[in-house]
């Protein structure tokens, strides 16, 4: 294992899809230099209210209060945390082993990461990282300056918030990428992989490619508009598509998200929200379209164009078709 520390910790709101943590080994190299572990982890947690700055501290925030109890509570039982290590940093799966020394005897409790992360905090117990993830995602830092080797792939904070709207915009791509959004799990990974797709628009089309042999997750560049004027309707998005070298899963995506639906599962290829019009290999222009009902209780639609894995994919034309209302 290699000891780390909280090295530096951006829970910004601003910069999402999530906050950015870099774990630093705390014993450095024999020429001065050490390695620093970046992950991101979701906003508004536990872990990020711990470490809010002192000005934040007159606000009232449950989670910090959570925070405190858990903390009384393990002292209350007799329960010590002796260390929590980080064992696991894949595209699916992030978890900490928490070790734990009560009246019972000692053992082990394995948790995701940002609960890890959390107790370390509350507690003070040494972090680590298990050697096989550091050797895998550690980065090398030179200097005094921990954040260096990231500061530059840190997202840009997004532009004014618009008001999405009941009509598709910018489907000609005349004002490049304006009302389209570059998401997907690539922007999640441990590590960081944020320039792993890249998203470009020339002669009226968009290309969305692997900027890296081999990229993490998937990327999806889409619109989201509101469902009101469609509700109770079906929806059809097309568009024409031309692939190069997509070694896996790419092509259109439509996806209506409803109210109060449980969790979406892991894989969003059985995501019953998504509908997926696919195509692989390479192929020239072909008109491709993909259809969904819209319920009564849709949040929104959203619809657009993805790419998993080598290659690269085109979308031009797209073109969102309400059908005419059902009776009822």
């Amino acid at each position: 294992m290699t000891a780390v520390r909280i090295a530096y910790a951006d829970p910004s709101p601003e910069r999402e899809p999530a906050g950015l943590v870099v774990l630093a080994d705390t014993v450095p190299a024999d020429d001065g230099g050490h390695r620093a572990l970046p992950v991101r982890l979701p906003g508004h947690g536990v872990f990020w209210r711990l470490l809010a700055r002192s000005d934040d501290r007159d606000q009232e925030h449950p989670e910090d209060d959570a925070g405190q109890m858990t903390g009384r509570l393990l002292h209350a039982a007799g329960i010590t945390v002796t260390a929590v290590t980080v064992t696991d940093l894949g595209p699916a799966v992030t978890a900490t082993r928490v070790d734990i020394a009560g009246p019972g005897g000692t053992r082990q409790v394995t948790t995701r990461l940002a609960d890890g992360l959390a107790l370390a905090v509350i507690t003070g117990a040494p972090l680590a990282v298990d050697d096989p993830v550091m050797d895998r995602l550690a980065e090398p830092v030179t200097g005094p300056d921990t954040l260096g080797p990231f500061r530059s792939r840190q997202q840009p904070p997004p532009g004014p918030f618009e008001h999405t709207r009941f009509e598709p915009r910018n489907l000609a791509f005349t004002d490049g990428l304006h009302r389209w959004q570059l998401d997907g799990t690539f922007l999640r990974q441990a590590g960081f992989h944020d320039q792993d797709y890249s998203c470009t628009t020339e002669d009226g089309r968009v290309i969305l490619a692997a900027a890296v042999p081999g990229p993490a997750g998937f990327a999806v560049l889409s619109q989201e508009i509101e469902p009101d004027d469609y509700r109770g309707r079906a929806v059809t998005f097309r568009g024409d598509l031309r692939t190069t070298d997509v070694a896996d899963r790419a092509g259109l995506v439509l996806r209506i998200p409803r109210q109060g639906r449980r969790p979406a599962p892991p894989d969003p290829w059985h995501d019953p929200e998504n509908h997926f019009a696919p195509v692989g290999g390479t192929g020239d222009w072909t008109r491709h379209e993909v259809t969904a009902q819209v319920p009564a209780d849709a949040i929104s639609i959203i619809f657009g164009v993805f790419l998993n894995g080598r290659g690269q994919i085109e979308l031009r034309n797209p073109q969102l078709e309400p059908h005419a209302a059902t009776g009822g």
